[in-house]
């Protein structure tokens, strides 16, 4: 695992983006309604939601290429990932146990992007250990309370023979769908760089990071997902590892508010976001990436 350009500063992150006439994230235990704080009414996207859109965006933009693999993709069986590791000649040079596990590993790392900035358990099978990420997100969770649309929709056609049967010739089936009219949603991010320096995540990595999270839904259209936006990418790079402010105070200096009260808001044009970039602890370094 190269130590070439490994990260040395702590970053933390703001991420602002926007659901209209769509589903973000759907709830499977809840017939796919839009994920919701039950007791404020405010949307919620989780982060896993979030990751997955880094990851299918790494991969279709590096294409396989060294380094860049996705380990957690669809339709991967994460052991046999585990198994080549195993199977490498860093690994059976290795005699000991304890050994093999961290030479299998440093190649995990080596040749998957999401396990060196997310981090993963690779002991489901053979034992390659288990990595912590140095990239970590928490939920996105709306601005304002949304509400659930639901939607009848009709298919003019049926699967199979018994089906068009049953149906006596009308072919119609119904079935349900459900949007959120506009929801804006706030996500805040953490990048450790004692962590980087554990799984090899560098700068290049950084960079390929930034561009998913800025440009994570521009293949991501669906149908059921309306249309969804990154709509801010607030950074706050610090000059040391262990970082000059803590996290919670740089997040307030990003404020949304609402720009007419009295309607519910139905785009991006209805919030006003104010960066306040002036008086920074000493050491951190604002950017305004996106916004």
């Amino acid at each position: 695992m190269t130590q070439e350009n490994i990260l040395k500063k702590r970053y933390d992150f703001v991420l602002l983006f926007d659901v209209k006439d769509g589903n973000p994230n759907g709830d499977p235990d809840a017939g796919n309604l839009p994920r919701l704080d039950a007791e404020t009414g405010n949307g919620l996207v989780t982060d896993v939601c979030l990751k997955r859109k880094v990851r299918n965006f790494v991969q279709l933009a590096k294409q396989g290429e060294a380094g860049y693999d996705i380990f957690v993709k669809e339709k991967a069986i994460l052991n046999n990932a585990i198994d080549e590791a195993h199977d490498s000649e860093a690994v059976k040079a290795q005699k000991k146990d304890a050994d093999k596990t961290e030479a299998a590993r440093q190649f995990m790392c080596a040749k998957y992007f999401d396990i060196r900035t997310f981090g993963a358990v690779m002991s489901t099978g053979k034992n390659a250990g288990q990595v912590r990420g140095p990239v970590q997100m928490t939920f996105g969770r709306s601005i304002d309370p949304i509400v659930s649309s639901e939607h009848s929709i009709t298919r003019m056609a049926v699967a199979t023979e018994a089906e068009a049967e049953k149906q006596k010739g009308d072919n119609r089936t119904m079935g349900r769908k459900f949007t959120v009219p506009y929801g804006l949603y706030v996500s805040h991010g953490f990048i450790s760089a004692h962590l980087a320096a554990q799984t090899g995540f560098n700068e290049n990595d950084l960079n390929v990071f930034w561009e998913a999270l800025e440009k994570m839904f521009w293949e991501d259209h669906s149908a059921a997902r309306g249309e969804m936006n990154v709509r801010g990418l607030y950074v706050f790079e610090h000059s040391t590892a262990l970082g000059n402010a803590p996290a919670h105070e740089l997040f307030e200096r990003v404020k949304i508010t609402r720009t007419n009260e009295s309607a519910p808001p139905r785009s991006f044009d209805d919030y006003h976001v104010e960066f306040n970039t002036e008086s920074m602890p000493e050491g951190v370094n604002p950017i305004r990436r996106i916004g």
